[in-house]
């Protein structure tokens, strides 16, 4: 029978183990031989094996373990898609903010209308920011004071006076502009009272629309913070057409008005905010950077 051969296999460390269990010859060409080979097994690297494998050549994946997503990042990726959403239509408002101040400003060029003897309170958003031109009476006994009202920095009240058109026509409701709170009584500003027919050319405006931060007004007690066109319109027995004296804008002008109590009327101008074009920048934008963020979640 013959006689079996085991082989072992080669492993580094068993053959450094038996390297470094040999005698050592006093030989000193033989010891300096070994040093070199114990210095060279000691300094092997990683990249020296050949089962080694670099991160560069084999990148480790992120995988996802545990639970699905939850209602959190659907949430989180619905906001995108309602920015995007809301930026569409600001894209809409824009147009239509545009378009409808183009006509505004396209009214403000036409000659000043003459109010008819009655006036159709139905028409007259049809008719809104058109100049017009109306002669009569100012009622001063039933004067409103709206306010307060900011004007450069300081405070006032809005001065609204009935207009009594006669022959027949109807009364209608002017708000003359300005005045300091200074000048709130009527007997601190006689010069700004005139007493015959005058003639006043402004902007016919439609019923404005309260917010729901402004007070209620309190007719009995003479206190207006809103211009309710028709609640003004009843307690003076006028129409509800509400007409915004204006001037050219001047600023000797408006201080001598000032110093004498006379109302300061608004400039004819169109007075529409537009800022649709920043809200279409701002959902886009948010849009844009939650979808990035959803993409890593």
């Amino acid at each position: 029978m013959k006689p079996r051969l085991h082989i072992q296999p080669f492993s580094l460390r068993n053959s450094r183990l038996r390297f470094m269990q040999l005698p050592l010859s006093p030989n000193p060409l033989c010891l300096r031989c070994r040093r070199q080979q114990l210095r060279f097994l000691s300094n092997r690297q990683l990249a020296d094996d050949s089962r080694w494998v670099s991160v560069v050549d084999n990148p480790p994946q992120i995988v996802r373990t545990g639970k699905k997503h939850g209602p959190g990042l659907i949430i989180l990726a619905l906001i995108p898609i309602t920015a995007f959403l809301l930026g569409t239509w600001q894209v809409q408002r824009l147009d239509w903010k545009t378009k409808l101040i183009a006509k505004f400003e396209d009214r403000l060029v036409q000659p000043p209308l003459p109010l008819p003897p009655r006036i159709d309170p139905n028409v007259i958003s049809e008719f809104d920011y058109r100049r017009v031109c109306v002669k009569g009476h100012l009622r001063h006994d039933q004067e409103m004071l709206i306010g307060p009202r900011m004007h450069d920095g300081e405070e006032g009240f809005l001065v609204v006076t009935p207009l009594e058109r006669g022959g027949g026509e109807s009364t209608v409701l002017v708000n003359r502009g300005w005045i300091p709170k200074k000048m709130r009584n009527q007997n601190d500003r006689l010069l700004g009272l005139p007493e015959d027919d005058v003639v006043v050319e402004g902007l016919l405006r439609e019923p404005f629309k309260k917010n729901m931060f402004t007070p209620e007004n309190r007719p009995k007690e003479g206190r207006f913070y809103f211009p309710d066109v028709l609640e003004m319109a009843a307690l003076t027995g006028s129409q509800p057409v509400w007409i915004e004296e204006t001037m050219v804008p001047d600023l000797v002008n408006a201080f001598d008005r000032k110093s004498k109590g006379i109302p300061i009327g608004r400039p004819p101008q169109v007075h529409l905010r537009n800022n649709h074009a920043q809200y279409i920048f701002t959902c886009r934008s948010v849009g844009r950077g939650l979808s990035s963020l959803t993409m890593f979640c």
